[in-house]
């Protein structure tokens, strides 16, 4: 059983199409799953598109499409831990974290089910060998490759895509990572829970994934969500 995580704030323009993508993967490869939609209060009512959806996606009394409404823009990493609880609830074997802009690519998901086979941590990685970013400005791209060889020198980990938010969790490693103690958001966040699920034995492993840029909506990073994850680094490695 697979559980697709998408934190959403903002992404009507988006999120129907992807939603119909992954369902769509799911079908043509015999694959059982949920998607869990996180909403912050996104003004632009996603949240809206959400519930229309459910009345289509959920019939004969399954529920393949879940909708977890919060009441204000609460951080990418709590929606995150939100929603893994809600797939560890429902039985689900891997769980997934996906952008929800259409940046990452549903038809990689059978390759990551693959991967999982013999990993615990399957990471869609844009720095190895036929992996790559699409529609970046050169300066976006020397931030992202820059704070990945910041953090991988600091903890000393042998992991090349240390922010990639495509990535596939077995429900063994977020069963096991405390939850209730994570500490980071945004970049620092896929840094802490790579880190914490490394140190603790599991195996890692990075797949290629091309990585195109959002053409509908804007994005969320900004500088305190770059600084967050320049000090997280440091917290991470001091054990704090």
């Amino acid at each position: 059983m697979i559980s697709i995580i998408l934190p959403t704030y903002n992404e009507r323009d988006n999120i129907a199409t992807l939603i119909s993508n992954i369902f769509d993967v799911f079908k043509q490869n015999k694959l059982t799953g949920y998607i869990i939609v996180v909403d912050d209060n996104s003004p632009d009512g996603t949240s809206e598109v959400i519930e229309n959806l459910q009345n289509v996606i959920n019939f004969n009394n399954e529920k393949n499409l879940y909708l977890i409404s919060r009441p204000k823009k609460m951080g990418l990493g709590s929606a995150y831990i939100e929603g893994f609880r809600k797939a560890l609830e429902l039985g689900s074997e891997y769980i997934f974290e996906m952008d929800a802009d259409l940046s990452h690519n549903p038809q990689d998901i059978p390759k990551f089910i693959s991967s999982a086979q013999d990993n615990d941590l399957v990471l869609g990685s844009r720095y190895i060998r036929n992996g790559g970013i699409e529609n970046w400005s050169f300066l976006r791209k020397l931030i992202s490759r820059g704070g990945t060889l910041y953090a991988k020198t600091i903890l000393g980990l042998p992991i090349n895509d240390l922010t990639s938010g495509y990535k596939c969790f077995t429900s063994n490693v977020l069963k096991d990572i405390d939850l209730d103690n994570i500490k980071s958001d945004g970049y620092s966040f896929q840094i802490e829970l790579t880190y914490k699920a490394y140190n603790m034995g599991y195996s890692v492993r990075e797949i290629p994934i091309i990585f195109k840029d959002r053409k509908k909506g804007s994005s969320k990073f900004s500088k305190s969500i770059f600084w967050e994850a320049i000090l997280m680094v440091w917290r991470l490695r001091m054990g704090k």
